[in-house]
């Protein structure tokens, strides 16, 4: 994936939506959920392969896709810790607040900062903060409920 670059996108069944992503230098930059994709996107492409499959109940952790982790530190080092809790689980702002060093979950501060991380997700999905089931995921409403349906949580 690392000679690939552009902009890709394919109308979901699953969703009524069309996923589309970008990425550069072989990493993900950005996961949308658009009405229609930009123009000129491919709809060819082997992360939208894995990714209906993936829809249709595929159990695929996308743990080997590189995203770009273009924000700050502090939230990069939360969407790292929300990569790990695998798929078909649930985790809590808390239990992910526990996993980032240096953050105590009975901090209010440190609780916030890790739903602000969780908000700000560039690629959702591959970062499956749909997976914290009290906190933002960066999706559609519809669309992560249908995510956490597929995966069982």
């Amino acid at each position: 994936m690392s000679d690939v670059a552009g902009i890709y996108a394919r109308e979901s069944e699953h969703l009524d939506r069309y996923i589309q992503f970008g990425i550069a230098q072989g990493r993900v930059l950005s996961v949308e959920f658009p009405e229609q994709p930009d123009p000129g996107a491919d709809a060819e492409h082997e992360l939208l392969d894995r990714i209906e499959a993936y829809l249709n109940g595929a159990d695929d952790s996308f743990e080997d896709v590189t995203v770009a982790m273009t924000m700050p530190t502090d939230q990069g080092t939360v969407l790292e810790k929300v990569r790990e809790v695998p798929y078909g689980e649930d985790a809590t702002v808390e239990q992910i607040t526990m996993m980032v060093p240096g953050h105590n979950p009975e901090d209010s501060e440190d609780r916030q900062a890790v739903r602000d991380a969780l908000a700000s997700n560039p690629a959702p999905i591959f970062i499956p903060t749909h997976r914290v089931g009290d906190g933002p995921s960066g999706l559609p409403g519809d669309v992560e409920r249908r995510l956490r349906l597929i995966e069982g949580i």
